[in-house]
């Protein structure tokens, strides 16, 4: 489905169908200026959309529900492929297609009407993108993976840092953008108050996974079991990653011993 969800700022929105956790089951790439951003996989809305005209190819991380049409349309449109220069191999690895040129924290991506934010945390990679088209400052951001409207972002995986999240959280947020649009859902129309919920929950349950370690909580899934009171059938992985994260966290800040919690991966610990 395409949904141009700004004219005015030449933002389009094309819902892609793609194997990921995110609710609804889609992962939305963004055509501005000739740029095509997280082209998750190949779809006839992407491609009616493509022949519209696409001079770059980048993404917001390299999470394969993100770049699993990267390739097809390198090879359909021969675009130039963008990277972040300090995660050109990353983008290699996951695309399987080398960069042509590379951007870091605050360049234009090529001619377009895209300036890069770092926004690590959710992946090492991750990245925002500023549309800088028009008069003043830029109002509208596509976010990737660090916001949602709705629910939360797992912050787990290979790589992740909940420091670095809540770190550009806070910076998207004193940005004062006008609206967020994510990798998945719908656009972001309160971004401080999204970014503020977001960072409030993951406080929320940093203090959660505290309090079942100060009560003698000695294992990932014991803390889990503890920091969760709710039915996570379905999702037990997710909730393991999470609690894994907010312990990293913990332990580096010097709030609990990581050799207290077993079957992690803190402080050199072997994981589960």
């Amino acid at each position: 489905m395409s949904d141009p969800v700004d004219p005015t700022q030449g933002v389009t929105r094309i819902e892609v169908s793609v194997e990921t956790r995110a609710p609804g089951g889609t992962t939305n790439a963004y055509l501005v200026d000739g740029l095509l951003i997280d082209p998750a996989a190949r779809t006839a809305a992407l491609d009616a959309a493509v022949e519209a005209g696409v001079d770059g190819i980048a993404v917001t991380h390299t999470h394969p529900d993100h770049v699993g049409a990267v390739a097809a349309y390198a090879e359909q449109t021969g675009a130039t492929m963008f990277a972040h220069a300090a995660h050109a191999d990353r983008f290699a690895d996951a695309t399987g297609v080398e960069p042509d040129a590379t951007f870091r924290d605050g360049d234009t991506v090529g001619s377009s009407d895209l300036r890069a934010v770092e926004t690590p945390g959710h992946a090492p990679d991750h990245v925002a993108f500023a549309v800088t088209g028009g008069a003043g400052p830029p109002r509208e951001l596509l976010c990737g993976d660090l916001a949602v409207a709705e629910g939360s972002v797992v912050v787990g995986g290979p790589g992740s840092d909940l420091r670095a999240y809540l770190e550009s959280l806070e910076r998207v947020s004193d940005a004062g953008y006008d609206r967020l649009h994510p990798g998945h859902g719908p656009p972001i129309e309160d971004p401080a108050a999204t970014c503020q919920r977001l960072i409030d929950h993951r406080l929320a349950r940093e203090r959660a996974v505290l309090t079942a370690v100060e009560d003698g909580a000695s294992s990932l899934d014991a803390v889990v079991a503890a920091a969760y009171e709710k039915d996570l059938t379905g999702v037990e992985d997710l909730a393991r990653a999470t609690v894994r994260a907010h312990l990293e966290k913990l332990a580096t800040e010097g709030a609990i011993d990581g050799a207290e919690i077993d079957g992690a991966e803190i402080d050199g610990f072997t994981e589960l």
